[in-house]
């Protein structure tokens, strides 16, 4: 073993010196071979003077001279040809009784049939599992036994391949910003079961700057060429990668290519390769730019996770309608201020909701129908001239993860949307493409249409909205002259509004308690309870319309609902805005509901039914807002 560590230390010096030279005449060789390829046998010595070959592998497809896709056996290569590689490298190995695993590299002349040296790598490449698919050797296991000085089982090495192997490099590097390393949290990952992944990834993972952006390889076996080729296919397009930038779209078109397809590559046919990224770039971000879809995180509310979801369903909902997607597609929400997005493959989109002059390329663009969009071209939003909240659709979808069952932003929970938070400057935001296994967003269902203009909201400075009178009411919480002064009241939007809740200044209300009872607190705290998005909530003195992203557990009191068909007006309030409400009865509230499905399903304005007012005076019970008593029972 001492020598055999001697000899590999001296040859590897040699290895060193040469390194250069070897590189050097491999450019040099590339230069005169036009359409040279990368081929390479790997070896086996046992450091006796006994070599194997263990097949070559073609590893041409390269982007600045680094490996992306390899493969087992070369394909479109001569079999004598092909056993000549395999001589000369063993004959290599020989010559310096080499031990352990190695690969012997060569450039091959597919025009003349012939090779020449390049190099030799004394360790194990990046690319070996290949060679392991055909062989069914572990190289690992095989390079253990050397080192022991174990016995090798020779039979196991001279055995002939089987089949077909191919393994594409994953690497967390954007194509579109020349393949720079895009670090960041994965929040998102799957691959497929039947096929083999050597990576360290998973959903949550951080992928640090400091390190080589390579994060995982997929390979596949199969009978044939062919047949590996399109398993490889199926895997790529069973892979799920969010949060940051990475090469999978890239390597999915690469091995779609008919040039591939045909064996007919050389180590700079990926300079020429034209990639069509299906992603839309944040050049400037906007006001609090999100994700969101429709109808949001259900189903936790009661464990303190907001739905979240657009402030104004109404206008996302019908931008989602108008380019024909399905309802839970997700969309952008923009708030006063728009962004600047670059387009970088063809798109079809929708603005909605607030009125921001928007320009594609600099040419004004409509509102409230479907607009084409061509690959390299710039929008551009401004400032919200009337409105609050801006809406974009584009067909398919934004392909983003679910989390707990939607794709909306939670930004104070950092989590769903675009790896968690708002817009930045620079994030890709990928477009659904249904075709993929991967896609988890439904297809579009219906072709583009443009809204009727009877559908399309006006957004002013005042605003009149449907409320539910209750759940806390007269005379329990309020006086009864609290509540007339509440719905006679103008309110105003204050500047401290967001996602989370919409504050109001206006009168201060009069109570129907002292104090809050045992638990010593503010007259309007009672006891704790799950509110509802809409409810009107007085912290204090002041009321607070909880929204999307609120709070869903309290002990605050909430006199008025906002009725679900009105809540889209809450979306596109501003700061100075005036707010009056006026009560409605429950079934005045489920024909507004049905009236905007109609509107939405049609794209043109459909009526609801109107209906009297309620009355706010108590019938029965204690209260309008209470709608059974029960004898206490016990304690």
């Amino acid at each position: 073993c001492s020598d055999a560590v001697a000899l590999a230390s001296a040859y590897d010096s040699v290895k060193r010196m040469g390194e250069q030279f070897f590189s050097d005449a491999g450019v040099f060789l590339e230069r005169f071979v036009d359409q040279a390829r990368h081929v390479e046998v790997q070896i086996f010595g046992d450091g006796t003077g006994r070599v194997a070959a263990l097949g070559e592998r073609d590893c041409s497809l390269q982007r600045r001279n680094q490996k992306v896709v390899e493969e087992t056996p070369a394909p479109n290569l001569p079999q004598a040809t092909r056993e000549r590689l395999h001589a000369a490298a063993v004959q290599l190995g020989e010559s310096v009784k080499y031990r352990s695993a190695g690969t012997v590299e060569f450039i091959y002349d597919a025009a003349r049939d012939d090779f020449y040296f390049l190099e030799v790598n004394t360790r194990l490449q990046v690319e070996h599992p290949v060679t392991e698919m055909v062989t069914g050797l572990d190289l690992i296991e095989c390079m253990l036994r050397v080192a022991a000085c174990d016995a090798l089982d020779w039979a196991a090495l001279n055995r002939a391949p089987q089949g077909a192997a191919i393994e594409v490099r994953i690497y967390a590097e954007d194509p579109l910003k020349n393949f720079q390393p895009s670090p960041g949290v994965l929040t998102d990952v799957h691959f497929p079961d039947d096929v083999r992944v050597d990576g360290w990834v998973s959903t949550g993972s951080e992928v640090s700057a400091f390190y080589d952006p390579m994060i995982a390889k997929l390979i596949v076996h199969a009978g044939t060429r062919a047949e590996a080729i399109a398993k490889l296919q199926k895997a790529l397009g069973e892979t799920r990668l969010h949060g940051i930038a990475s090469n999978l779209d890239y390597l999915r078109q690469v091995v779609a290519d008919e040039r591939f397809a045909e064996g007919e590559v050389w180590t700079r046919l990926l300079d020429s390769f034209t990639f069509k990224a299906s992603v839309i770039e944040v050049v400037e971000p906007g006001t609090y730019s999100s994700v969101q879809d429709y109808p949001g995180r259900l189903g936790y509310w009661d464990i303190g996770v907001p739905p979240s979801g657009p402030m104004d369903d109404f206008a996302f909902r019908l931008a989602n309608r108008i380019v024909g997607n399905h309802a839970e597609a997700a969309g952008l929400e923009f708030t006063l201020q728009g962004p600047t997005l670059r387009f970088h493959s063809d798109a079809l989109i929708a603005l909605t909701g607030a009125d921001c002059p928007a320009t594609l390329d600099d040419a004004p663009v409509a509102y409230w129908q479907p607009v084409a969009v061509k690959a390299g071209q710039l929008l551009k939003l401004g400032r919200a001239v009337s409105g609050c909240r801006t809406y974009l659709a584009v067909r398919n979808g934004l392909d983003v993860p679910l989390y707990l069952g939607s794709r909306s932003t939670f930004a104070l929970g950092q989590f769903g949307g675009h790896a968690g938070r708002t817009l930045r400057t620079a994030d890709m935001l990928a477009i659904s493409q249904p075709e993929l296994a991967a896609c988890t967003t439904p297809a579009p269902i219906a072709p583009p249409q443009a809204a009727h203009p009877s559908l399309i909201p006006s957004y002013g400075s005042t605003w009149n909205i449907g409320v539910l009178y209750g759940p806390h009411g007269a005379p329990d919480f309020f006086t009864a002259e609290a509540i007339e002064e509440f719905f006679a009241a103008e309110w105003e939007v204050h500047y401290n509004s967001n996602r989370l809740g919409v504050r109001l200044s206006g009168p201060k209300p009069s109570w129907a308690r002292a104090d809050g009872g045992e638990a010593g607190l503010h007259p309007s705290n009672v006891h704790d309870c799950e509110y509802a998005i809409g409810s009107i909530n007085f912290t204090g003195d002041f009321p607070v319309i909880l929204t999307k992203d609120g709070p869903s557990l309290g002990g605050f009191v909430c006199p008025v609902t906002i009725a679900k068909a009105e809540l889209w007006k809450v979306g596109q309030v501003k700061p100075g805005d005036k707010l009056r409400f006026h009560p409605i009865g429950f079934q005045q509230a489920q024909s507004l509901e049905q009236a905007q499905l109609g509107s939405i399903e049609a794209l043109a304005a459909i009526s609801a039914v109107t209906l009297p007012a309620p009355s706010l005076q108590p019938d029965t019970t204690v209260s309008a807002t209470v709608l059974a008593e029960l004898p206490a029972e016990g304690s």
